[in-house]
């Protein structure tokens, strides 16, 4: 099987931005910290979260398709 080289940069824009970017185009944007983030990309939003060792994901809506 032959080798498939792939990229990927995430890019910080701004305090508590980054845009993360591949050989397709712009994938996905990160707004938050490090203990709370929403996460908008082309298959929809996620909120995830993390307090100690407890960390949680949710899907806050979902692209059809």
């Amino acid at each position: 099987m032959p080798f498939k080289f792939r990229f990927r940069k995430s890019v910080k824009i701004a305090p508590g931005v980054r845009l993360n970017v591949t050989q397709k185009g712009l994938r996905s944007t990160s707004i938050g910290g490090k203990h709370a983030r929403v996460n908008i990309s082309r298959k929809g939003t996620t909120a995830s979260g993390r307090i100690g060792p407890f960390s949680w994901v949710q899907s806050l809506f979902k692209r059809k398709g």
